[in-house]
């Protein structure tokens, strides 16, 4: 009777087998459930979005907030360049003289103080007076074949030493006697560049019939010492004057004066207040990245639209100076004198920009930028497995380092960042070769880094 009731062992192992496959359908059938519902609360959530996504288009106060503080700041920003450079200009010294210390060596420059010297020193000499009285003289002595001579040759001797005081006066003006002159003068002139914009008008810069002009009295007495030491005595009875040569046309001089008294107030104010923009726009935009990424953008856009700018005044104050008070060549070698630390700063700005620009673009999540960092990604790979199955292993140093990737990333920026901020004076191809020498770190910290390697499970099969 037992017998009857007793089970094989094929057939229970069967009955094992149903159960087994039992359990299996019930596990599906639950984690089926499970994955039902989250396709239903993803569907829920996609629609909640897309209700949703239409009033956000319609109105974000954040965004245009950020819109709004990103532009004023790139609107500023050409605003505080020029007022950070004319601040300079004449609060720093050694600014001043770096702007106009080139004009001396300049060839324009050069040709018109030697043609101004020369004009004064024998304008003072009257030549063809000397050789007047000279020529009357030896007539009263009854020297008139001599006298006639005189008076025949007069307009030569004249012309001989206009030409000889032109040629001395050239080669002293070349000197680098004059050119130590042009600098220990101009560090006094800038006291007279302060009082020519506040009002003032005393110094050896000053202003007269709406022009600046400077005061040659130094380089007068200079080049009068240079011809009495090469014998020409005659040049000792020059008078001790003071004419002067004008450097820019200031018809607006009075817009200028005021315009220095608003600049030397805001010159530290702008600078701020746009960096407190931009910071602020960023700050208040949803998706910051790409806030970043336009401020930087936008920042470098304005760089440009000053750069056409400063072309533009260019041409319109070559264009207003007459040929009669400063020659064009002279007249655009003096405006690119002083524009040129503007040109220097704005070209720092722009780079500035578009490293923070594209910065921002490859850190964001952009389907370019992640195909961007894949592919660095990638590459690094490679080159690290690469060198491995040669035998080349960063071993615990790698292991380290990939702990460490986010601290070290973090550090470099702030390292290059404190460079940057502390390096006085940084140039736009200063600014690009930081930002080239920083990724080459950021990629020797994503190549030598290299993920510990996970123990083998054995199969215990």
């Amino acid at each position: 009777m037992s017998s009857e009731h007793e089970i094989s062992a094929d057939e229970r192992a069967e009955l094992e087998r149903l159960r087994a496959e039992t359990a299996e359908l019930e596990r599906l059938r639950a984690e089926t459930a499970e994955l039902e519902r989250l396709r239903a609360e993803a569907a829920e959530l996609r629609s909640k979005q897309a209700a949703e996504a239409p009033r956000r288009r319609r109105f974000s106060w954040r965004t245009f907030v950020s819109i709004l503080l990103i532009v004023l700041g790139c609107v500023l920003a050409p605003v505080s360049v020029f007022a950070v450079w004319a601040g300079n200009e004449v609060s720093n010294t050694d600014r001043w003289v770096a702007t106009v210390e080139p004009l001396i060596h300049d060839p324009a420059i050069q040709n018109v103080l030697t043609d101004k010297i020369t004009n004064e020193i024998t304008t003072r000499l009257n030549v063809t007076g000397v050789i007047s009285q000279a020529s009357d003289q030896l007539n009263t002595r009854g020297l008139t074949r001599i006298s006639s001579l005189l008076t025949t040759f007069g307009p030569q001797i004249d012309s001989a030493v206009t030409g000889f005081i032109h040629s001395t006066v050239h080669k002293v003006i070349t000197s680098p006697a004059v050119a130590r002159l042009w600098v220990q003068v101009n560090r006094v002139a800038r006291q007279g560049l302060i009082n020519v914009l506040s009002g003032s008008n005393t110094g050896t810069i000053s202003t007269a019939n709406g022009q600046i002009v400077l005061n040659l009295g130094p380089f007068i007495d200079l080049v009068k010492q240079n011809l009495v030491n090469r014998g020409f005595s005659l040049a000792s009875n020059i008078p001790a004057i003071s004419p002067t040569v004008a450097l820019f046309q200031a018809d607006d001089l009075g817009k200028a004066q005021a315009g220095y008294r608003l600049i030397k107030t805001l010159k530290i104010v702008l600078p701020v207040l746009v960096l407190l923009l931009l910071a602020g726009g960023v700050f208040a935009a949803r998706k910051r990245l790409r806030a970043l990424m336009g401020a930087g953008l936008g920042l470098a856009a304005s760089m440009l639209v000053l750069a056409i700018g400063l072309l533009i005044g260019r041409s319109i104050y070559l264009s207003s100076v007459p040929p009669s008070v400063l020659p064009g060549d002279a007249a655009a070698a003096a405006f690119d004198a002083m524009v040129h630390f503007i040109r220097i700063t704005l070209r720092l700005v722009l780079a500035v920009g578009l490293v923070v620009g594209i910065g921002a673009f490859l850190t964001g999540p952009s389907a370019g930028a992640v195909r961007t960092r894949s592919a660095m990604k990638s590459g690094a790979g490679w080159i690290r497995e690469f060198g491995e199955r040669r035998g080349v292993s960063t071993g615990p140093v790698g292991t380290w380092t990939y702990a460490h990737r986010k601290g070290l990333r973090i550090g470099a920026l702030a390292l290059f960042a404190l460079i940057f901020v502390f390096w006085g004076q940084p140039t736009a191809p200063v600014v690009i070769w930081l930002a080239v020498v920083l990724l080459v770190v950021l990629g020797l910290i994503e190549l030598i880094g290299r993920p510990a390697k996970q123990p083998q499970v054995a199969d215990q099969t």
